[in-house]
């Protein structure tokens, strides 16, 4: 049971980003988007329930992830780790070259760490940093298949966190106490949300759709206690409808864990046929829970010059 349990914490931990709430560094806070807030999108035919069906049905941001094992790009690190005053415990910068052409080949380019990163045995010291670390920085450990594709009743726990982060709304199954609290679109849960959608710009040329799912102002304590999205902001290109990004805001806590996390992934356009590929990931929280200790991280990653093939 402490086993899972652990897991559990894993898991929500690793699927968020830049905690408000928390006094300590914060590698990037800026979301690469303009939003209009005096236009919205009512004038057209869209509706709440058009960008619900767009989250729940979209391919292209996962796709978006398994498209770079088609590229060399470089990827920049950063990783910082915190006491429980949220003080720098331990950082790590890399900047690797994923050299995609002919057999891949990961090429170190420059690291440096400093303080509590890695164990004797040269692991990471925080199971946060290894999870990230297999789903983010390093693809070529990671399928990046889409949930679903997972099969047998040992679904692993990294396919349900992919779940979390690539098709938010569903329920993740297998996971105690908190399985149908990630589906934020179904009627019951719906009463809790707000729904609003701009227009914007991104990355100051492409204009976007912006839709944001939050949780109603005035709820009880209680009732806010019990719901674990707090906040999930969608960027959809207008002309097209493919996701360029997402942030998730998530808190919770319960007699087995707690956790206060935050996400954003942005996503860009690359070569003449426009694949969309990642280019930026952000993170910051903390969970804890029986088990184990307290874990506080921070994430910054950035991907760049991706070329098909050649460096």
């Amino acid at each position: 049971m402490k086993k899972l349990v652990f897991l559990l914490g894993l898991l929500l931990s690793v699927i968020a980003g830049f905690s408000q709430n928390i006094p300590r560094f914060n590698p990037d806070t800026i979301w690469t988007v303009n939003i209009d807030s005096a236009i919205t999108v009512q004038s057209t035919r869209l509706t709440a329930e058009t960008f619900i069906q767009e989250v729940m049905n979209d391919t292209s941001f996962y796709k978006a992830f398994r498209n770079m094992k088609k590229y060399s790009f470089t990827a920049e690190n950063n990783i910082f780790t915190y006491d429980k005053k949220n003080k720098v415990e331990g950082s790590m910068y890399s900047r690797i070259y994923h050299n995609n052409n002919g057999p891949y080949k990961m090429q170190v380019l420059e690291k440096r760490d400093n303080g509590k990163i890695y164990k004797k045995n040269g692991k990471f010291s925080l199971y946060t940093v290894e999870m990230f670390d297999y789903i983010f920085m390093n693809p070529y450990n990671s399928d990046f298949t889409r949930p679903d594709d997972a099969k047998g009743t040992n679904e692993s726990y990294k396919d349900k966190l992919k779940t979390l982060i690539f098709s938010p709304g569903r329920p993740v199954k297998g996971i105690p106490f908190i399985s149908n609290k990630t589906a934020i679109f179904t009627p019951n849960m719906r009463q809790y949300y707000d729904y609003t959608y701009y227009r914007g710009t991104y990355l100051d040329s492409i204009p976007v759709y912006i839709f944001k799912v939050k949780m109603k102002p005035g709820l009880s304590s209680w009732t806010q206690d019990g719901i674990m999205i707090k906040e999930l902001v969608t960027t959809f290109d207008m002309r097209n409808f493919q996701i360029l990004g997402r942030s998730v805001d998530m808190k919770y806590d319960n007699l087995a864990f707690d956790f206060d996390v935050q996400m954003n992934i942005e996503c860009s356009y690359f070569g003449d046929d426009q694949t969309l590929l990642p280019t930026k990931i952000s993170y910051q929280g903390n969970w804890d829970h029986l088990a184990k200790k307290e874990e506080r991280a921070s994430f910054l990653i950035l991907h760049k010059g991706y070329k098909i093939g050649t460096k």
